[in-house]
């Protein structure tokens, strides 16, 4: 090579400009005749940093260099060739000419794609190319370059050379094998060359060379010279990779797996110890002491030892370690003995209470009963052991030991025996004496210990009543910490008694985890909405939470995480649900229900006013006398855009009244007073069209009551006779229960018909529709047997129903009314609905002592045993008269 400043000689490119390298016509590689004859080429130039390209193969390339992005851009406007040659060394970021190989292959751009910081291409070999001549143009390399082709054999049968051919078509395929190539890749690479030159450059391509070997390879046009070659190189390559093999197989007899890690870590330990960095050792301690200051029982101290001894064998990253680590850190922070000093004082209570709750009077008489006996039982001494000598140990502790001793006299009586040996007798007398005391004060130990069964209360009511808040009331009240756990959904036994810690990804059960978030083992823990509790092949959860509330179980509950008892006794457990009936029956027996029945108007009114309203005007930025909100307005609101016994639409009402005026207030506006005519603007339409009395009596038409989750209301039953095909029609998705009250009802007015003055002709050739509006709505109940009596009643004999009067109550063939509940709650939807008179049975006159006063101001309740003394009531021309039920004629309101 040499540096010239003319035209290469045999060429037809231009003269070079100065500092151009060229390639003297005899320092081109192979001269054969062939070569001689090749055409030139003009072609940007492709850099390669540790890599060397050949023809026949397909290379990805990443670009970044701006001399290579240059070159590349000038190949894609053009046709998309470029000359690929290696780098004399790959360190050099912007080479020169005279460090660039003279020998390269044509290369065609396959595809390319711009990424940031270059491209990244596919580029697809062609031919050798020898370079005569590098050129600086544009900021990027141009070369000329002359191509080179094969030096074929003279016999490419002969026999030598075919073997060569195999020879290194298996060793290729045997060296991809080593290196866990898949067959399939392997057969389908070698499988697509078609001759041996293109087999040499395949194979050289992949097989891991340096570039300076590669180089070799690509400057050989000799095809037979090249595979003489490449064997070579294979033959090193296997070797090497059978020696790898072969290391790697004995290394994994001698030392396994696991053992290599616990060597190669146990080396990390001391390099660390040396360090002065033994951080396993630190944790460790620091775990030791925190569970050693624990006041654990004896058999969690055995467990938890065992675990500790576990964790200091194994290797710190292994997953069992985690897993240990992991237990042993829940067990620390589990409050084992921190308990809360609890306050018990009534009067204090009741102020809490008051505070926080408007209404729910008998709710907070009940809870105020339950912590006055959590006060007096608490200065109760301990039931003491029955026996005749307190200084017989055998007689107290078979006493103490409760009910399950039948025989404390035997060992009073041996007692007394051994210390009174001439008075047989009288030792005799009083260990008989003794054991009769000894059954009655095992009774009342007994008696004593089944007062707890009633220590988890359930509120059972409606959304929004205050159930959650009532519990946190209860918590600060007795100053203990308070926890709340959601159950709805919940449908795995794990969720409450946790997974045993063989599972992968094990945790502990929500009632350990609540007491781990309290730090107490004496919280006020809520169990929310425990009537959706659900039911998989995993368990049922509810099954577990009856250990969990028996008291006679839970001080020492079994988690199955935890895998030792813990103690649950002094947790005071409240269940929050919305349907009692949901909830399994062995479940309610372990708890005590408070029904919360929801609020009257006047008391949602109150509550507006003392709670929710200034809540809302601080989370939406008001200050108090920035916003007014007139009583007529939250009426209006309660009865006309809200639908519930609760109040939580309410506040989300007044929540948006709030941010309306606000945005009034932040326009300029210094005060902003709201009243009922406002609400329209800032609410819209109303959203609830509540049912009202009618405006007149009406035959065949009966007001009923019912009762839903949000609270009760009045519904109309209407019925009408028809010429037609006897029978009985019932329509507006009527329940099962229903559709026997109304069947129940005109079977007692066929049976009837001469007392209710009925036509005999009307029940035999006329249908009887019965329909409750609302056709869209399913109803199911057992207390609509009154109303549709009455309205068949009135439609078959012509009599006109009362419009002022609603009824509830269930009937019998005989025409006897039974009892119903959610009486409070009917009632207060009959007086929001205008109803002056209601119809109750009898036995339910016990249940108006929970109304409010207002409403029975308000309303007159007729107390009725049969259905002659209803029918009496509502219809508009029926009295009793000596104890039978009678008609006027004058009596309908035309």
């Amino acid at each position: 090579m040499s540096e010239q400043n003319g035209r290469s000689e045999g060429t037809d490119a231009p003269a070079p400009a100065e500092g151009v390298v060229t390639l003297e016509p005899e320092e081109t590689a192979g001269g054969s005749p062939e070569a001689q004859v090749a055409k030139h080429l003009r072609l940007p130039v492709l850099p390669l940093r540790g890599t060397v390209v050949f023809p026949a193969v397909a290379a990805p390339i990443a670009a970044g260099r701006d001399k290579t992005i240059k070159a590349i851009d000038e190949a894609i406007a053009g046709d998309k060739l470029l000359f690929a040659a290696a780098q004399l060394d790959a360190t050099v970021e912007k080479p020169d000419p005279d460090e660039l190989y003279r020998i390269g292959t044509v290369c065609r751009i396959a595809q390319m794609q711009k990424v940031p910081g270059g491209v990244q291409m596919v580029i697809q070999g062609d031919t050798r190319a020898a370079a005569l001549e590098y050129v600086e143009r544009d900021g990027y390399l141009e070369v000329v370059a002359r191509e080179m082709d094969d030096m074929d054999p003279l016999d490419a049968e002969e026999r030598a050379f075919a073997a060569l051919y195999k020879e290194v078509h298996e060793r290729a395929a045997e060296v991809s094998r080593l290196r866990g190539v898949p067959k399939e890749i392997v057969d389908h690479l070698l499988g697509g060359v078609s001759t041996p030159g293109e087999l040499a450059d395949l194979v050289a391509f992949y097989t891991e060379l340096e570039v300076e070997q590669k180089q070799e390879l690509l400057e050989t046009l000799s095809v037979e010279a090249r595979l003489r070659s490449l064997l070579v190189h294979l033959q090193k390559q296997i070797g090497l990779l059978e020696a790898q093999e072969e290391i790697r197989e004995q290394v994994q007899e001698e030392l396994g797996e696991r053992q290599r890690e616990i060597f190669l870590r146990e080396q990390m330990k001391a390099i660390q110890k040396e360090l002065g960095e033994d951080i396993d050792s630190q944790e460790a301690n620091d775990l030791r002491e925190r569970i050693a200051a624990l006041e654990l029982p004896a058999e969690a101290r055995q467990e938890v030892d065992r675990e500790l001894r576990r964790l200091e064998r194994l290797p710190r990253e292994s997953a069992e370690a985690q897993v240990v680590r992991t237990y042993l850190e829940i067990v620390a922070d589990l409050p084992w003995s921190e308990t809360t000093e609890e306050q018990l004082d009534i009067a204090h209570a009741e102020e809490i209470l008051e505070r926080d709750h408007y209404g729910l009077r008998d709710v907070k008489e009940r809870v105020l009963d339950f912590l006055a006996v959590r006060k007096l039982q608490g200065q109760l001494p301990p039931p003491e052991a029955p026996a005749a000598d307190a200084e017989a140990e055998d007689g107290e502790d078979a006493a103490a030991s409760g009910a399950g001793a039948d025989g404390p006299a035997e060992d009073a009586e041996r007692t007394d025996a051994e210390e009174t040996d001439a008075e047989e007798t009288d030792a005799e007398e009083t260990g008989a004496g003794a054991t009769e005391a000894g059954a009655t004060e095992a009774e009342e130990i007994r008696g004593y210990e089944d007062d707890r069964a009633g220590e988890t209360l359930l509120f059972v009511g409606p959304p929004g009543v205050g159930k959650t808040s009532i519990a946190r009331s209860i918590a600060d009240a007795m100053g203990r910490k308070y926890v709340r756990v959601s159950l709805g959904g919940a449908r795995d036994e794990a969720d409450i008694r946790g997974h045993r810690r063989t599972y992968v990804g094990a945790m502990a059960g929500r009632i350990i985890e609540g007491l781990k978030r309290a730090g107490t083992k004496n919280p006020v823990f809520l169990l929310d909405e425990i009537d959706k509790l659900g039911v998989s092949f995993q368990g049922d959860p509810s099954a577990a939470l009856m250990e969990v509330l028996d008291p006679a179980q839970n001080a020492a509950f079994a988690d199955h995480y935890l895998g030792v008892p813990f103690d649950l006794s002094e947790v005071l457990f409240i269940a929050t649900a919305n349907l009692f009936q949901q909830i399994p029956g062995p479940l309610r027996d372990r708890m005590e229900a408070i029904e919360f029945r929801g609020y009257t108007e006047a008391e949602k009114l109150e509550i507006a006013k003392r709670f929710l309203l200034p809540r809302q005007k601080r989370r939406n930025g008001l200050l108090p006398e920035q916003l007014e909100v007139e009583d007529d307005a939250v009426r209006t609101i309660i009865t006309r855009y809200t639908h519930e016994a609760g109040v939580r639409n309410l506040e989300r009402e007044l929540g948006s009244v709030c941010r309306k005026s606000a945005r009034r207030i932040a326009t300029g506006a210094s005060e902003v007073a709201i009243d009922a005519d406002d609400l329209r603007e800032l609410l819209g339409q109303p959203k609830v069209y509540a049912q009202k009395k009618m405006d007149g009596d009406a035959v065949g038409v009966a007001t009923g009551m019912f009762y839903t989750p949000v609270g009760g209301d009045i519904m109309l039953v209407e019925t009408r006779v028809l010429k037609g095909k006897e029978g009985l029609l019932l329509t507006g998705q009527l329940g099962d229960v229903m559709k026997e009250s109304a069947q129940a009802a005109l079977t007692f007015a066929r049976s009837h018909a001469g007392d209710l003055r009925l036509s005999k002709e009307r029940l035999r050739d006329h249908e009887i529709h019965i329909h409750v509006p609302a056709g869209a709505i399913p109803k199911e109940g057992p207390s609509a047997g009154i109303a549709m009596a009455v309205a068949l009643v009135s439609a078959l004999g012509d009599h006109p129903v009362r419009h002022d009067v609603a009824m509830t109550g269930e009937i019998t063939l005989a025409g006897r009314v039974l009892p119903i509940g959610g009486v409070k709650e009917k009632v207060l939807g009959a007086a929001r609905a205008g109803i002056n008179e209601i119809i109750l049975p009898a036995v339910n006159e016990g249940d108006l002592e929970d109304l409010p006063d207002q409403v029975c101001d308000q309303i007159e309740f007729r107390l009725v045993e049969t259905l002659d003394e209803a029918l009496a009531v509502a219809l508009a021309n029926g009295s009793l008269e000596a104890g039978a039920l009678a008609f006027s004629e004058d009596g309908r309101d035309g």
